[in-house]
């Protein structure tokens, strides 16, 4: 029986195989691999058309939803303007209908110029850039053969992406030197604006290890804790990969680099003359190291998947060295890269040769995580506690909460961006939130970006759609909106519609993707023809009930909003709209004022739902209830309270340990607090029913505040009528 496969998602096409540069660290040339003397200079067409149609026929057979693709070398820019642009098209011709292609090229940046960013535009290639730090820094490796520096030339390159083509600038990647000054590095990395900074150990095993000066055996964990403090002290300023990693896996995530982590490699590498081979890495291991002996003329992706080297790197935990196996970070650090394990002997049956370094360094972020807490400690009053678990909780009480919902919003954007891996958004949002604090935390905030980011962080990213990846950019095109930005992005069209959320949709027609720039708090979106407006007939707004007050949004456009368990009406007509709003604001007049207040303090957004339905709240969509169409304002007050109570306790439970992790407690107490808000409508079966549940509530707190809470359901309850039948006992 063939064993089952695990398909590869990233491809680096080694374009070219010689280099303009003669780096003294590089893996390829001056490692222990020489096949590269045997191959081609550069990729032929009949070869790039061959991987094509590999590509497409991997991506059919494994429902893949997006690839990626590396244009890599030596130096890809070797290969020279018109083959690169063949190459794209080709790659992209062969894939349409069957996946996504993310196409991006690793270059060093001395050859390139507004002509190779001009295809690179054309043809939708993003583009990272390797500089090693300061000039000081990067002219210790990275020089010509003649010795002369390549500094001028490579800042020259990544100063024409970050001014001329932002929408391509992918990033930067940095090998380390520990005898560079690690904050002069940093500091000179982030001057130049990147999207994300990857920071790698300089290739090295067992029978060649690294430099370490002075005999220091965490040399290399020291010089990225300097570069991580700062960073940190620093706000984050820019997403760097290895720290990002670190930090997601110690919380239960995936890794975003194969050097970290348990996942199992998902990478490809083909070479110039079409043969597949395993990690580049690999190279610096012994000669011969990363072939396979398979090729794209002969052999398919799914054949090459079962070859036995890489086997050995699918296997998460039980592939590692038994050493790696107890380690308390094993998690985290995943044994370290492939070939940093390697030992002549017994090959890869060993922990990293910078495994010192990996446990210190891990060991210090997650630290440092816990004591800076990424979600700030909020605490709750005991009379608000109290006054939530009576139901009658005011305004001041429910404002209690959203502080607390903010920092879970803010966390799971965070995780999500992890996740999606799209640096250039990120770092919008990030400017953003330095331009205006305020007006991020309300985007972040909305139900429908939270349940967004939640779906991504829960996902990880083998799970995660093209149109969940690509959601990130639509939040940070609002996010620029909104703090008045300038930027360019690429952002996914859903069913025909290119969604920004908290603010409408574009009808923009059948393509996949559409531009979005934003200006001076306006924007404008094009797809196939013109540029169109906010004024466009097109655009559908997120609407506010004016019958309702100030402020309640209806969000009938959001592709999040599904977010339920049940099915949720599409964009409304005008007429049901002010028809919904009608009876939403006569169902909130009827209620006290204090209600009335309490409400509008924690609700946002509604969503209209089928006529029939029962209203419904999310745990991932805090502020937001879902209510059906043609109910009367009495029914819509009962199940607008009621839903909104459910809320309230769902955001109480992210804040407190009430049920001390039984599940089946929250949802009693769901129910329970659900009922109680709206206990003056019930009959006397649920009433008896409402009593009975929180019998067993008592009876099965647990925790000191759960206890208390229920004491206070109690409490509320024991003020309760009698069932007509008990009264006649």
């Amino acid at each position: 029986m063939q064993p089952p496969i695990a398909p590869f998602r990233q491809v680096v096409l080694k374009v070219a195989s010689r280099c303009d540069l003669a780096c003294d660290h590089c893996y390829v040339y001056e490692h222990a691999d020489t096949s590269w003397r045997e191959r081609p200079m550069v990729m032929s067409d009949e070869t790039a058309v061959q991987v094509a149609d590999r590509i497409a026929e991997h991506a059919a057979a494994h429902r893949i939803q997006t690839t990626h693709v590396v244009f890599h070398g030596g130096e890809p820019l070797l290969a020279g303007i018109e083959r690169l642009r063949r190459f794209s098209r080709t790659l992209r011709g062969a894939v349409e209908g069957v996946c996504d292609l993310d196409l991006r090229i690793h270059t060093n940046g001395v050859l390139l110029s507004r002509a190779y960013c001009d295809m690179f535009a054309d043809e939708g290639v993003k583009v990272g850039i390797s500089i090693d730090g300061d000039r000081l820094a990067n002219d210790r490796h990275r020089l010509y053969a003649n010795g002369h520096s390549s500094y001028e030339q490579v800042v020259r390159a990544i100063t024409l992406l970050r001014d001329h083509y932002r929408h391509l600038y992918a990033g930067l990647l940095c090998t380390i030197d520990v005898r560079n000054d690690p904050i002069a590095v940093y500091e000179a990395l982030v001057a130049l604006h990147p999207p994300r900074v990857d920071f790698l150990l300089p290739h090295a095993t067992w029978d060649h290890p690294p430099l370490r000066p002075g005999g220091q055996e965490t040399a290399y964990a020291d010089w990225l804790i300097a570069v991580h403090d700062r960073w940190r002290a620093d706000g984050r300023p820019v997403p760097v990969r290895m720290f990002d990693s670190i930090i997601l896996t110690a919380s239960g995530g995936d890794s975003q680099t194969e050097s970290l982590g348990l996942r199992p490699s998902d990478l490809v590498v083909i070479e110039t003359d079409g043969s597949y081979e395993q990690a580049d890495s690999l190279k610096t291991a012994y000669d011969g190291a990363p072939a396979t002996g398979l090729d794209v003329f002969r052999h398919s992706l799914s054949e090459a998947a079962l070859h036995p080297g890489f086997a050995a790197r699918q296997g998460g935990l039980d592939s590692l060295a038994e050493e790696c196996r107890r380690c308390p970070v094993v998690a985290s650090c995943g044994g370290g890269l492939y070939a940093h394990r390697y030992r002549s002997g017994n090959g890869f049956d060993n922990p990293s040769v910078y495994c010192a370094d990996l446990f210190r360094l891990i060991s210090h972020l997650v630290e440092y995580e816990r004591q800076s807490t990424p979600v700030p400690v909020h605490r709750l009053p005991t009379a608000t506690l109290d006054a939530l678990a009576s139901g009658n909780a005011s305004a001041d009480d429910v404002a209690q909460l959203r502080a607390p919902q903010l920092s879970r919003a803010r966390l799971a954007a965070r995780r999500a961006a992890t996740v999606v891996a799209d640096q250039e958004s990120w770092s919008i949002l990030l400017n953003a939130e330095r331009t205006d604090r305020a007006a991020v935390d309300d985007l972040l905030s909305h139900p429908y970006v939270h349940a967004w980011a939640t779906r991504c962080a829960t996902a990880g990213p083998a799970r995660l759609t093209a149109a969940d990846a690509g959601h990130l950019a639509a939040v940070a095109a609002v996010a620029a909106v909104r703090t008045g930005l300038a930027v360019k992005l690429t952002v996914p069209i859903v069913g025909n519609f290119l969604h920004l959320p908290g603010l409408g949709r574009m009808r923009t027609g059948g393509r996949d993707r559409a531009e979005v720039e934003a200006h001076d708090g306006s924007f404008a979106v094009r797809a196939d023809g013109p540029w169109l407006s906010q004024d466009s007939p097109l655009w559908e707004p997120v609407r506010t009930l004016d019958a309702t007050g100030p402020g309640l949004l209806l969000d009938d456009v959001d592709p999040y909003r599904d977010c339920y368990g049940t099915p949720v009406e599409d964009r409304l007509t005008g007429e049901a709209a002010a028809a919904l709003g009608e009876v939403v604001g006569a169902a909130l007049a009827s209620l006290t004022a204090d209600k009335r207040a309490a409400v509008r303090a924690g609700l946002r957004v509604l969503t209209p739902l089928p006529s029939g339905a029962a209203g419904a709240w999310s745990r991932t969509a805090y502020g937001a209830v879902a209510l059906p169409l043609g109910a009367d304002p009495a029914t819509t007050a009962r199940l607008l309270i009621e839903h909104f109570h459910r809320a309230q306790l769902g955001g109480l439970l992210d804040l407190l340990d009430l049920a001390a992790g039984d599940a089946n407690l929250e949802l009693l107490l769901s129910d329970a607090y659900g009922l109680l808000s709206v206990a003056e409508l019930l009959g006397d079966e649920e009433i008896a029913r409402l009593r009975t549940a929180i019998s067993r509530i008592t009876g099965g707190a647990r925790s000191a505040v759960g206890r208390r809470f229920a004491a206070g359901l109690a409490e509320a309850a024991a003020r309760l009528p009698l069932p007509a039948g008990s009264r006649q006992r």
